[in-house]
């Protein structure tokens, strides 16, 4: 009858390997852990590592003030808030955004120009009405006034 080879395994050592790893590391890292050292030391002459811990040693008493400033009703309606304020620019045209964000700095600059200038006389002033931008602007301020006034109506009928 056959006889089985013996089969003998070396065992193997995760912690020699950790070891032998670690000892080649600065060798094999010397830049980085430089730059490590460097960051560091940044932190340390700002004192974010003192404030770091800091932190960590008063980190219960920090969560309770944390945990009381957020059960105040103030700050639920303001997470609130945020949350719907986060769904509503999520539903805007990012181009229909930009055209606005455009147009702000421009308008107070006309603003501040008029506050600086003589006021128009009637017909500067049906001029000014009789301009394509300024209807443009008035359907849109329109059409939000008209779109809260139904939402507004909405509720009350409810």
């Amino acid at each position: 009858m056959a006889q089985p080879i013996p089969l003998e395994m070396p065992r193997h050592d995760p912690g020699e390997e950790l070891r032998s790893r670690l000892a080649s590391a600065p060798a094999e890292h010397a830049e980085a852990i430089l730059a490590g050292f460097e960051v560091l030391q940044g932190l340390h002459d700002r004192g974010v590592l003192e404030l770091l811990r800091g932190v960590l040693g008063g980190r219960d008493k920090i969560l309770e003030i944390l945990a009381e400033a957020a059960s105040t009703p103030e700050t639920i309606r303001g997470m609130r808030n945020l949350v719907v304020l986060a769904k509503v620019m999520g539903s805007i045209d990012p181009e229909l955004l930009e055209k606005f964000a455009q147009a702000v700095p421009y308008a107070l600059q006309a603003a501040a120009r008029a506050e600086e200038a003589e006021p128009p006389g009637f017909w500067g002033v049906w001029n000014i009405f009789r301009g394509r931008n300024l209807r443009r602007g008035l359907v849109v301020v329109n059409s939000m006034l008209e779109a809260w006034g139904r939402n507004f109506s909405a509720k009350k009928a409810r």
